[in-house]
């Protein structure tokens, strides 16, 4: 496992777990991030700022500090 925000460009991975508190947890599952679901980088902002990720067809810009609280597991399809 690693935090998403340690993952490159185009890569994906599966997320396995969501290290937030509970208002952060609840807004990351309202727009789809659950355990269990495919999720890959799209773009990366410089100096570690925000990251554009794609869960199935839907693209969200996510903070880094909320990034590293999603723990994944690399897909290696």
């Amino acid at each position: 496992m690693r935090p998403l925000s340690q993952l490159n460009i185009a890569q994906s991975a599966i997320i396995s777990a969501i290290e937030a508190d509970e208002s952060l947890f609840n807004r990351l599952s309202a727009l789809g991030f659950r355990v269990g679901k495919t999720i890959r980088i799209i773009r990366r902002a410089n100096f570690n700022g925000p990251l554009q990720v794609r869960l199935g067809t839907t693209d969200v810009i996510l903070r880094h500090t909320d990034a590293a609280r999603i723990q994944v597991n690399l897909n290696e399809h």
